[in-house]
């Protein structure tokens, strides 16, 4: 099979709406090529393989694009500074973008404020663009989650869950009665919502799968309190049911032929998730991929069926239980076998695949492969601004922790310049248990280019590797996870790579924390610190989550496995050692963040205000923990940068 690129009619079509090529020649970036939202932000292919829909940057405004080869049209629905999230098609008569949006709420809530998704239904008829429940006056207009789409009697419908509103005093009026998903199928068309299943119990949270025929077949309920679950089916038989007292079970689909229910739950003793398969009608449930860590399962939009899965780690290929499609996607991979790739999305009959690069000489890079033709033609590029040659050459470097764990981390260098005794950042990932791996990352990428190494350690905790390496983070925020990043950069500086007397520390989420306590409950070793959005203080962390989720039992056992004991959060609170912080501080942090509450920044500043530490802090207005707006972004790594090459200049 021959693999080649070339200017087909959908690439084409791209370029008329203001996609394009990086045009060479041209030596530095500005900073805001790299802290600008990419170009493409998503992309999905039709049923058909003859239509994409994007959201992205066109002519310097954002929109959501449909571009259509069969109807020879495209058209464009502008969001602004909308939130965006994903987009997806439902066959080839509608696309699916799912946003969000950040809420106040009322004095009745545990919390202030709330990130709600919401869905919107755009018809590649290019008709009005609707919210889903936007004519639903009794139904919240956000949803908790999105089920899937199903063609039924020549009609398209997509089932979502969504909060039931009570009638309210006033004539037609609707007001919250309680936080527990109801799911319900939507016609696409008319933007109909009909309920097909109920709320789980008072005080539960439930799940639901379902059928190809769009009947709710399995359903999942798990008690908060005591941690008990069950799954029934669709005549209300219980099939399977257990004891979960960290939550750590899941629901997740029906088995490849549709005559079982599949759900994962992680077993505390031997430290890993275990996934079970048992029959709809009932019976002996057995285990399935008993040798496997995995990381990614994908399921078939249309039917709910399991097709395969990735395995956990960096370098890891997506395997198919049906050996056509396995095969299709070997080809595809063996394609792409000297680019760091990932097939996104592909058509339900593996004819056409979206798969999207990065890493070292791309910037990001989105492929649409007909399989047929034997081509793999580039339809999209992240960012223009960004050459090839700019991009810092990026590499795995593999070192030993101080008590003998085996652990990896990421670096990028300058482009251009000598690897030898270079200033560094040490930029843990957020999370904790995430990873970083040999792509393209923007923040990374915007340091390299002024001329500092980066690196990214993963940390014990981290996914790279098998859930023994995550479970090894449980108790170690501040401690074995901090020493794991001083274990890195020390074989940076065995290596002669990087200058120790050159060293900052950046982060944000946990990485921000991590940050935070390199330079408070770690001396002597960094210049500076740029925390973003960072936990200052792990036991306001732990009762924040308890008030948030009004004492759910089930996340205090939860958090407990994770923190370790209650009784030693201070020991491990950044805030709490304000006084010891031995380098500057700049804290950034999004007024609008409802993971990491802002609180967290403002009370870290106080304490090193009352220290007389010297420190900085940048508000974000109406920024979330995802750093999801443009000009916040920006902001976010103006400041940072600024702060770095004042402390720890490069040159």
């Amino acid at each position: 099979m021959a693999w080649h690129g070339g200017k087909v009619a959908l690439l084409r079509v791209a370029l008329a709406c203001g996609l394009g090529f990086s045009v060479p020649g041209y030596a530095a970036p500005p900073l805001d090529a790299y802290g600008d939202l990419p170009g493409v932000e998503d992309i999905s292919v039709a049923d058909n393989g003859k239509a994409i829909a994007f959201a992205g940057t066109v002519k310097g405004g954002r929109r959501i694009v449909l571009i259509d080869t069969v109807r020879n049209s495209h058209f464009g629905i502008p969001i602004a500074d909308m939130k965006f999230d994903t987009i997806s098609w439902v066959g080839s008569d509608f696309a699916i973008a799912e946003i969000r949006a950040t809420e106040a709420l009322g004095f009745d809530f545990t919390t202030n404020k709330i990130e709600l998704s919401g869905a919107l239904i755009v018809p590649a008829d290019g008709s009005k663009a609707e919210t889903v429940f936007a004519k639903s006056d009794a139904i919240a207009k956000a949803i908790w989650g999105y089920y899937g789409s199903r063609r039924l009697n020549g009609k398209w419908y997509g089932f979502f869950s969504g909060l039931a509103l009570r009638r309210g005093i006033g004539p037609g009026s609707y007001e919250f009665d309680h936080g527990r998903p109801t799911l319900y199928a939507v016609d696409l068309k008319e933007n109909r919502a009909t309920k097909v299943a109920d709320p789980a119990g008072e005080g539960n949270w439930g799940d639901w799968l379902v059928d190809d025929k769009g009947v709710v077949a399995v359903t999942f309920e798990m008690r908060t309190k005591a941690g008990t679950w069950d799954i029934s089916n669709q005549k209300r038989q219980t099939i399977a049911r257990g004891v979960a007292k960290t939550g750590n079970v899941e629901l997740l689909s029906f088995n490849h032929d549709g005559t079982g229910v599949i759900y994962t739950i992680e077993d505390a003793e031997d430290q890993r998730v275990r996934m079970f398969e048992v029959p709809l009608a009932g019976g002996a449930q057995k285990e399935i991929l008993a040798d496997v860590d995995v990381g990614r399962f994908y399921v078939d939009s249309t039917n709910g069926r399991l097709m395969g899965y990735l395995p956990e780690g960096s370098v890891a290929r997506t395997v198919m239980f049906d050996p056509a499609k396995q095969e299709a996607l070997d080809r595809v991979y063996r394609a792409f076998r000297n680019t760091t790739a990932s097939i996104k999305e592909w058509t339900p009959d593996f004819s056409h695949f979206l798969v999207h690069t990065s890493g070292n000489g791309d910037s990001g890079t989105w492929y649409i492969v007909d399989m047929a033709k034997g081509k793999a033609d580039p339809i999209a590029y992240e960012r223009l601004q960004i050459n090839s040659s700019d991009v810092g050459p990026i590499s795995t470097v593999e070192y030993t922790a101080s008590d003998g764990l085996k652990m990896d981390g990421i670096l990028t260098l300058p482009p251009g310049k000598v690897a030898q005794k270079l200033p560094v950042i040490l930029f843990p990932h957020g999370g904790p248990h995430a990873f970083d791996g040999e792509q393209f990352d923007w923040w990374a990428q915007a340091f390299a280019s002024r001329g500092y190494a980066v690196f990214q350690p993963n940390f014990r905790g981290s996914t790279n590797r098998d859930v023994a390496f995550m479970h090894a983070g449980y108790g170690q925020w501040g401690r074995k996870m901090q020493s794991d990043i001083t274990d890195g950069l020390a074989e940076l500086v065995r290596r002669g790579i990087v200058d120790p007397s050159r060293a900052c520390i950046m982060g944000g989420s946990y990485g921000g924390y991590a940050a935070l306590a390199g330079v408070t409950l770690q001396q002597g070793t960094y210049r500076c610190a740029v925390a973003v959005a960072p936990v200052s203080d792990v036991r306001l962390m732990y009762e924040t989550d308890l008030r948030e989720t009004a004492y759910n039992p089930t996340v205090r056992r939860s958090r407990v496995e994770r923190l370790g004991d209650p009784a030693g959060y201070d020991d491990v609170s950044p805030r709490r050692f304000a006084a010891r912080a031995d380098a500057p501080i700049l804290l950034i942090h999004g007024k609008d963040d409802t993971v990491v509450p802002f609180k967290h920044s403002e009370i870290m500043a106080d304490a090193l205000k009352r220290a007389g530490k010297p420190h900085e802090f940048v508000t974000l207005a109406a920024e979330d923990h995802y750093l999801s707006r443009a000009a916040t972004r920006k902001q976010m790594l103006e400041a940072a940068m600024r702060f770095v090459q004042k402390y720890n200049p490069a040159d």
